[in-house]
């Protein structure tokens, strides 16, 4: 029978399980990357590969090798490029516009980008953010921060309302109540929850930035 023991002092244990490079673990890997800011150029260049070998590991497009999970496995945080922002600013941004009554919907439309990447926003299962899209949505927020989504017709009437219960049953603030000096400061949390908010007039349609801009990920 073997007996454990414990090493001597001074010294730690190995682990002595090899490293995961299964098909699975360099998508775990490329992701817990962009998790810490990492963009897919940022990515691939530390770790060797190519931009586009490392956005389908993330999207599952393809499978891992035990070659890309070495490659990426070696890439740290603190070795990592940044190119990338905290996003919570830009979730504060769009809560309030929830407020009033503008939707994910609405405001991927304005933006120039999908919706999935408005809602991934706003729920904060995104952290991180490219500057481009940090700028779109800003210029989107300062367009509409005080002005009511429109209601011409029934299916922007029930977006506008479904907007609202999601902000109320959120307790997001409107932008009046956000601190335009601090907002982008990561950690900033508005001292005040929801409040009923009517704005200066209605929101005007925006036109959505150029193609390239369409192209940006979170």
């Amino acid at each position: 029978m073997s007996i454990n023991t414990p090493a001597p002092a001074g010294q730690h244990r190995t682990d002595p399980r090899p490293p995961d490079t299964g098909p699975g673990a360099a998508r775990d890997y490329a992701r817990r990357l962009r998790q810490d800011g990492g963009t897919y150029r940022g990515i691939a260049a530390a770790a060797g590969l190519a931009p586009t070998t490392v956005y389908d590991l993330v999207s599952g497009r393809r499978p891992g090798t035990p070659y890309t999970a070495t490659a990426l496995r070696a890439v740290t945080s603190d070795t990592l490029p940044r190119a990338r922002l905290d996003a919570g600013g830009t979730r504060l941004r769009l809560r309030a516009l929830h407020v009033m009554g503008h939707g994910s919907a609405r405001i991927a439309r304005a933006a120039g980008v999908r919706e999935m990447t408005i809602r991934a926003l706003v729920r904060g299962d995104a952290r991180t953010i490219s500057p481009q899209l940090r700028d779109t949505i800003t210029a989107v927020y300062d367009a509409w921060w005080d002005k009511r989504a429109p209601e011409r017709t029934r299916a922007e009437r029930g977006a506008a309302s479904a907007a609202r219960r999601r902000a109320i049953a959120g307790n997001w603030c409107a932008a009046a109540a956000l601190d335009d000096d601090q907002l982008d400061i990561p950690g900033y949390r508005p001292q005040y929850g929801w409040k009923p908010a009517t704005g200066t007039g209605v929101a005007p349609d925006l036109r959505p930035p150029s193609r390239r801009h369409r192209k940006n990920r979170t």
